[in-house]
């Protein structure tokens, strides 16, 4: 990623896509994903939904960074399911994205080419009925500073247009605050003549 490109490919809602072999059904769950602290709720919800499954297999990319990745197994042969469905969203380009793919076995092996194929056709899927947006890569950021200096970042804040998270305003105030990649130098000049303000970076979404 160059260091100019402050935007990426993801999907606006979830999807489901489907594929069948030799009587296996496989079912792909695409959700927006920003946060790895979602995963555990989200593959609990859809092992709730398909409670019979023999395997609920899942890959997720975050960041336009494409070696941020995990993937998962679930029990099927290693690399033949969460590396397939991870391939498919690097080769579609689509980021901040979690793929769940539910499968109910039929009774008979596909081999590993067959599983490889079936996982990678049911992520395919699931995209095809995804709408597939651009997003821009947001810097998340702790502002810190004393009450007086409200105004002050207030009239920054509002300058750049910089979305606020959360805010907390007491005799020392905090904020929380987001803003596309390509506007954090001045944003930081800025604060830096502001008297008595950290900004602390938090993360990358």
């Amino acid at each position: 990623m160059s260091l100019f490109e402050d935007t990426y490919l993801t999907i606006e809602e979830p999807a489901e896509g489907i594929f069948k072999d030799k009587g296996s059904k496989f079912i792909a769950y695409a959700f927006p994903f920003r946060d790895e602290n979602q995963l555990k709720e989200i593959i609990a919800g859809v092992k709730a939904e398909h409670p019979k499954a023999r395997h609920h297999c899942w890959a997720y990319r975050l960041t336009p960074d494409r070696s941020i990745y995990r993937v998962n197994d679930d029990g099927e042969p290693s690399g033949t399911a969460g590396r397939p469905i991870l391939n498919v969203l690097l080769s579609k380009d689509v980021t901040n994205i979690l793929v769940v793919v539910v499968r109910y076995f039929g009774g008979t092996l596909l081999g590993v080419p067959g599983l490889i194929n079936a996982y990678k056709t049911a992520t395919q899927e699931a995209l095809e009925n995804a709408i597939i947006i651009e997003r821009t890569v947001n810097d998340v950021y702790c502002i810190e500073f004393e009450y007086l200096s409200m105004n002050d970042v207030m009239r920054v804040i509002k300058e750049e247009g910089i979305t606020v998270l959360n805010q907390q305003f007491d005799n020392s105030c905090s904020m929380t605050v987001e803003m596309r990649k390509m506007q954090v130098n001045t944003f930081i000049q800025k604060m830096e003549k502001i008297d008595e303000v950290k900004t602390t970076y938090l993360k990358t979404l």
